[in-house]
């Protein structure tokens, strides 16, 4: 999960100051579930901004939405002369979701690193498929891979301009040493204002989410309310003193829809989500 640690404006600042508050009074009752699907256990987890109602808002949608996530180990071939005796050396580990059932799959390029790297990608049945990175955009932190021998269910995707401020969305991801997670938070804005940068990656604007996320959940769908993906969570944000505050980024699906089909032969709903801007809500687009 990269981490930004550009300073905040004020009032956003004073949103994370109460968002502190409301999370310490909150951290001894918050309960997790964990909802079976197949051969994997995922974890419910409220948010320090927890949905109305509870996790009941959330959990009938796993079921759905849980088996178009995956979670993704990234090897990279070694250069040296002994490379058959060496083989693949895994270089980072994220999330990542499937956008076409035939196995195109999204993740975050500071995840996929470069293109041509191999994937090994665990699904909701247990099973776990290779594939490559085919293609990545590190300015908006965007990667395409491609599984081979996967046929599953896809995400629905939808358009982030039909969300309102503190309108209800949840992530699926895994964070490093923990069991996959699903959690649940509020859209803080569809704007952070400013270009963020980390090493070669980075973004020239992101969704900003009420909701603290951790390593390894980067390249992790955002689903809204209904379960339909609305962008992908790249980053925790930090203060000026580098401490975690509950907020996050995604990438919006106008975004992601843009890079698939200008790299795949996307479906028509991705298409329909491309040709929208993040602000649009076009219902016909987002259905």
């Amino acid at each position: 999960m990269a981490q930004s640690s550009r300073t905040l404006p004020r009032t956003t600042l004073r949103i994370v100051a109460a968002l502190f508050v409301l999370a310490s009074a909150l951290a001894g009752c918050a309960g997790t579930e964990k909802i079976s699907l197949e051969s994997r256990n995922i974890a419910l987890e409220p948010g320090p901004v927890p949905a109305t109602g509870g996790l009941d808002t959330v959990s009938h949608l796993i079921p759905a939405t849980g088996p178009t996530y995956v979670t993704l180990n990234v090897k990279e071939l070694s250069k040296s002369a002994r490379a058959t005796e060496i083989g693949n050396r895994a270089i980072t580990s994220g999330s990542g979701y499937v956008v076409e059932g035939s196995g195109l799959v999204m993740t975050a390029a500071h995840v996929a690193v470069e293109e041509g790297n191999e994937i090994s990608a665990r699904a909701a049945n247990g099973r776990v498929y290779s594939g490559k990175v085919i293609a990545i955009n590190p300015g908006n932190d965007m990667a395409v891979i491609k599984l081979r021998g996967y046929s599953g269910p896809s995400v629905v995707p939808t358009l982030p301009g039909c969300l309102a401020r503190n309108d209800l969305v949840f992530t699926l991801g895994r964070p490093h040493a923990q069991a996959d997670t699903a959690r649940i938070g509020r859209l803080e804005s569809r704007h952070f204002g400013r270009a963020v940068a980390y090493g070669k990656f980075g973004y020239p604007d992101a969704l900003v989410l009420s909701m603290g996320t951790q390593k390894g959940e980067s390249g992790g769908p955002l689903f809204d309310g209904n379960g339909k993906l609305v962008g992908m969570v790249v980053s925790t944000l930090t203060d000026a003193n580098g401490n975690l505050i509950n907020l996050a980024h995604a990438i919006p699906s106008t975004a992601l829809a843009k890079f698939l089909c200008s790299k795949t032969s996307c479906s028509a709903p991705w298409a329909a989500i491309a040709a929208q801007s993040v602000d649009s809500c076009d219902r016909l687009a987002s259905q």
